[in-house]
């Protein structure tokens, strides 16, 4: 597995697994599947609702600790933000059943995102949390936080794929030392990303997977991702990988692909910023 370092000095896996949408009632069973492919970082959130479950799968596979490589994310907090944020981050280990986490990341850039951060900023000093982040920030949010704060996040985690490629967004964070990591790789289907003619005859030329071209375009480009599947010969799949390299001009191709716009919504949009600002997960 290949990985990247973070401003701190972290080696994160560059290819993880990821339980966004799936189920409580099937993460535990998703992740130990994954545990057997091979993966051995995990990412999740409080707002996904499967931490609980992700944290029984990671303890009864008896894999030593130091090398699994788990990520949550603080959802926005209601005042006192600093106070709220460690009792989120008490309740999120907790249900993981994990003494410190690897990433944490801070979910949306909404809510009092200075008071969250500077609760971070300490459980990191403590030693709790490995390396700090953010998602779903854009170059503004980015620059401001950097700005006035003493950390800077390690990873800012942004909707990233082939129709969204984000090459501006990557050049700003990198600038400031913050790797961006991908969700949304497989652009959820949408544009008919699996049947794409650029994809598929490139995969053709190397005998992969459109979402196998996918991860790998992702990988040459330095961007972590955390593929999702619940079936068990996709998990393999995906991280087959590592075996193959796309040319520059298959590169060139798929940067062709990018229209410059979201498929999922848009974090500035005023109607979106207060629907997830006031949304509030257990």
């Amino acid at each position: 597995m290949q990985t990247v370092t973070l401003n701190n000095g972290v080696q994160m896996p560059i290819l993880g697994f990821g339980v966004f949408q799936i189920p409580a009632e099937q993460t535990e069973q998703a992740v130990t599947n994954a545990l057997a492919a091979g993966y051995r970082k995990f990412d999740t959130a409080a707002s996904y609702e499967n931490e609980e479950a992700v944290g029984h799968a990671l303890a009864a596979s008896g894999i030593p600790r130091e090398e699994l490589f788990v990520t949550t994310k603080l959802w926005a907090q209601d005042n006192p933000a600093e106070e709220h944020t460690r009792r989120a981050f008490e309740t999120s280990v907790k249900k993981l059943g994990l003494d410190y986490l690897d990433l944490y990341l801070m979910h949306q850039p909404y809510g009092d995102v200075y008071g969250q951060w500077r609760a971070m900023q300490a459980l990191h000093r403590e030693g709790r949390i490995k390396a700090i982040g953010i998602s779903n920030f854009y170059p503004d949010r980015v620059v401001d936080l950097v700005d006035h704060n003493d950390i800077t996040p390690a990873v800012n985690q942004i909707e990233v794929h082939p129709f969204f490629q984000r090459a501006a967004d990557q050049q700003i964070n990198s600038e400031r030392g913050i790797v961006i990591e991908s969700w949304g790789s497989f652009a959820a289907g949408k544009n008919n990303l699996f049947t794409d003619p650029v994809l598929t005859e490139i995969g053709r030329a190397h005998g992969k997977s459109v979402p196998q071209v996918v991860l790998r375009w992702l990988i040459q480009r330095g961007i972590p991702v955390n593929a999702k599947s619940v079936s068990p010969e996709r998990m393999k799949a995906n991280l087959q990988v590592f075996d193959f390299e796309l040319t520059p001009q298959e590169m060139d191709r798929i940067a062709g692909l990018d229209t410059g716009a979201t498929l999922y919504f848009d974090h500035r949009d005023p109607a979106m910023v207060t629907w997830l600002g006031n949304r509030r997960t257990g």
